[in-house]
């Protein structure tokens, strides 16, 4: 199965549909003009704070590397990964295309390539325009009136800044005793209190919240790695945000929550709820083997995307420091 799930199974959910909460677009505590939600959170003093507990200087990469072939959201025909060279040393010699002749090229390697990819593809953070609810976005921005031929005139991943902040992750993986969750496992937020009790770990407001499921052991095999994987459900997101006042979230997954979609009339319930109706983005496609191979729950969290004017994603190549 390479497809998240087919459109049969979305029939079925959708025409399953049962009264429930109302989903409704978010109006931001930050006012008529915020383009970031909760990542105003984050201040000057709490980036500080977090710096000033950095020990050792041992940092963990949390991305996953770019690759053809990699593993690609393409059930709703988005683009592949895909690279070629533009340059190379022995190319620059037949066609000198400096115009600066045989010897200084042979002398001189040029390689030169470029890339193509969907912009939700590898370690990745979800912009807060990415879902919707009714043609509008967080805090009210409508496609109408702000989205372009060029992109969102709001909320696009250009204003997203960079991160500096506590973060915590839950290896959920660990506390259920496996080394992946189940296929379409949903987490809950008893999973998570349960790990974090487990790990002796509390959680604060304003932190950096990053889930391991344990599938990004099958990254480099996209077959596996797209297949029926788990992820986390309304319950956890809501007990993280509502109640935790989690300021980012994180996971090792494709796509953060599980398929088939949970609710019969929405069928991504988890994007919309964090991004439409709360302003909390999230980093999907994460790497946190070696994090949790460490036993590193608490960490200084840095990361940094792509300033891409308008987008509803970019790449981004989140670090974790060891505190003390």
């Amino acid at each position: 199965m390479k497809t998240i799930f087919s459109i049969s199974t979305i029939f079925i959910v959708l025409t399953a549909a049962t009264a429930q909460k109302t989903e409704v677009v978010g109006a931001s505590p930050w006012g008529p003009n915020d383009e970031i939600g909760a990542l105003n959170m984050m201040t000057d003093a709490s980036r500080a704070n977090i710096l000033k507990r950095v020990s050792n200087g041992q940092t963990f990469d949390l991305s996953v590397d770019y690759f053809v072939g990699m593993p690609s959201f393409h059930s709703l025909g988005d683009p592949a990964y895909q690279y070629w060279l533009t340059h190379t040393p022995r190319g620059t010699v037949v066609d000198n295309p400096n115009g600066l002749g045989k010897a200084m090229n042979e002398k001189v390697s040029y390689t030169g390539d470029a890339i193509s990819m969907y912009t939700h593809m590898g370690t990745h953070i979800d912009a807060l325009n990415h879902f919707g609810l009714n043609g509008k976005i967080w805090n009210g921005y409508s496609a109408d009136e702000h989205l372009g031929d060029k992109g969102w005139k709001k909320t696009g991943a250009e204003t997203i800044p960079p991160i500096i902040a506590r973060g915590v992750l839950i290896d959920v993986a660990a506390y259920k005793g496996v080394e992946v969750l189940s296929n379409n496992y949903r987490v809950s937020s008893a999973d998570l209190k349960g790990a974090l009790a487990k790990q002796n770990v509390q959680l604060y407001p304003g932190d950096v919240v990053l889930i391991r499921t344990g599938q990004a052991q099958h990254y480099h095999d996209a077959h596996h790695y797209l297949h029926e994987y788990p992820g986390i459900n309304l319950d956890a997101v809501r007990w993280l945000v509502e109640e935790q006042k989690a300021m980012l979230l994180g996971a090792d997954n494709l796509s953060f929550e599980a398929f088939p979609p949970e609710r019969a009339d929405n069928w991504v319930p988890v994007h919309t709820y964090l991004l439409a109706e709360k302003g909390v983005m999230f980093i999907e496609q994460m790497y946190l083997e070696e994090l949790a191979k460490e036993k590193v729950y608490e960490f200084a969290f840095l990361a940094a995307s792509l300033k891409l004017r308008g987008a509803s994603g970019s790449p981004m190549r989140p670090v974790a420091m060891r505190v003390k």
